[in-house]
């Protein structure tokens, strides 16, 4: 009986082992096939949800290089740039995302709500694991996280691209020289609109081109050059103060509403696209543009338009205070590759991600998003200065892919076009009197979950502003609406935030 009864748990124990040994031998096949798949040398199929910043996505063999060097097929899902919120925003709320996400607009209520619900990976302990992305400073991280959590690989970008891009040939033609202040530039949008700078013998010029966009168009920059708080003012009893309650944003506002008024300021800036934009100025319609980093496309989009055209970008604009202010985007960061859990399950499939942006970062692939391939679309030449051969060309197959490089700070390229070349030089002189916004590092779950919408009745109310429909009490009262809907909740939380973080 004892026997038999040691032989049955012999038997049973015997069963059991074989079990563990089944599981384990199947665990290990699964480990090893998902290892197998997401292994850092395998081929990558990967889909990518990014921002389109030209007219049509890129054609030609450029990514197919650029899968070659990365090792992926890589499938774009292309979002143009005047529709992202709202692309954006139905793609977060409906959870139809892809493998990768750029998520440019970091102060969008629907983007900061995703990224604190935990609907993508936090990336923070990864990235010293890679070459390149490790190379990414704190200062930067720290901007890009919110709560001290990285939801993405931030795309590094200089601290402040703004300037402004001016008719050097009109200037020549009536006799004015470069502003250096806020006064000479009015007068430089007056005399472009009032007299004749382009000899044609008509007054069918204006002065500033605009766009319906207030931040990136005329008035986010000139309100910097006024001197305005970069979206808030941190007191010294450490309050916070949006910088449209300061008299320096107040005056930015009449200085635009003058521009307007008088006619020196694009009449239908506020239903007008970047992309019109750029071709008023480049049909020589327009003689100042907000956007020294777009000088090289303004020329090419020019060419066979405006013969004999002459540029120059400008960013020193002395404001009333005599110094030089030029607001920062998000600190350099310019929104982040976000990897959804939805669409990323495992940790091995978002190390193999990771290993591709970190592979995008590399000189070869930063060149050919850049300037395309060598010899067909750009050549170098002396001191490696990057001029491209067909523009056309570059334009459709290269351009596009240009505002998807995970970084623009890590290499550093000569350009051969020397007003493009002295642009890039403004950019970084730019670091020495930029204007950082205070929130950029801070969280408000009020602003997170109305922040946008909240934004907009001020956006609205200085637009209607600037247009003159809109008076100095009328915007008193849609800066009370906004305190009223949220707005001091906002602020309240951005000065305990704060504090906390002292």
């Amino acid at each position: 009986m004892r026997k038999n009864n040691v032989t049955k748990v012999l038997s049973l124990k015997a069963l059991l082992a074989s079990m563990m040994l089944m599981t384990a031998c199947s665990n290990d096949g699964e480990d090893a096939a998902n290892s197998a798949e997401y292994d850092p040398n395998s081929k990558l199929e990967v889909n990518w949800t990014a921002i389109l910043h030209a007219p049509s996505p890129p054609s030609g063999d450029v990514l197919t290089k650029l899968e070659e060097h990365t090792n992926a097929d890589i499938n774009f899902n292309w979002v143009p740039d005047a529709s992202k919120e709202e692309r954006m925003t139905a793609a977060l709320a409906s959870g139809e995302l892809s493998d990768i996400v750029s998520l440019t607009m970091m102060t969008n209520s629907s983007v900061r709500q995703s990224l604190k619900t935990g609907m993508f990976w936090d990336v923070s302990k990864y990235l010293d694991d890679y070459e390149n992305l490790k190379q990414i400073p704190k200062e930067v991280r720290d901007a890009a996280s919110i709560e001290e959590v990285l939801y993405g690989v931030p795309f590094q970008k200089p601290l402040a691209r703004s300037g402004l891009v001016i008719r050097k040939d009109w200037l020549d033609n009536l006799g004015m020289k470069e502003p250096t202040n806020l006064q000479e530039l009015y007068e430089v949008a007056k005399a472009f609109t009032e007299e004749d700078p382009d000899g044609n013998g008509k007054k069918d010029t204006v002065g500033f081109g605009d766009r319906s966009d207030l931040r990136y168009s005329s008035f986010k920059l000139l309100a910097s050059y006024h001197g305005a708080p970069n979206g808030w003012k941190v007191e010294k009893d450490g309050t916070f103060t949006p910088e449209f309650e300061t008299k320096e944003y107040m005056d930015a506002l009449k200085y635009s509403r003058d521009l307007y008024k008088n006619g020196y300021l694009s009449q239908d800036f506020a239903v007008t696209a970047k992309t019109d934009q750029q071709q008023k100025f480049a049909q020589g319609k327009t003689g100042i543009y907000t956007g020294m980093i777009d000088i090289l496309n303004l020329k090419n989009l020019s060419q066979g338009l405006q013969d004999g055209l002459k540029l120059v970008p400008i960013n020193k604009i002395a404001g009333p205070d005599g110094e030089y202010h030029v607001w920062s985007e998000n600190t350099g960061v310019g929104g982040l590759l976000a990897f959804p859990k939805s669409e990323v399950e495992s940790e091995a499939e978002l190390k193999r991600l990771l290993q591709f942006v970190d592979d995008l970062i590399d000189k070869e692939a930063y060149m050919l998003m850049t300037g395309g391939i060598e010899g067909k679309h750009y050549e170098l030449g002396e001191n490696d200065a990057l001029k491209i051969i067909d523009t056309d060309l570059w334009q459709k197959e290269v351009q596009p892919l240009s505002s998807s490089r995970p970084s623009e700070v890590t290499h550093e390229i000569v350009d051969a076009d020397p007003d493009k070349q002295l642009a890039n030089e403004l950019v970084v002189e730019n670091d020495k009197f930029a204007v950082i916004d205070p929130t950029v590092p801070l969280d408000s779950a009020t602003a997170n979950e109305r922040g946008t919408e909240l934004e907009k009745i001020i956006t609205d109310a200085a637009v209607k502003y600037i247009m003159g429909d809109l008076d100095d009490a009328g915007f008193k009262e849609a800066v009370k609406k906004w305190r009223e809907s949220g707005g001091d909740q906002i602020a309240k939380e951005y000065a305990e935030a704060h504090k906390a973080a002292e």
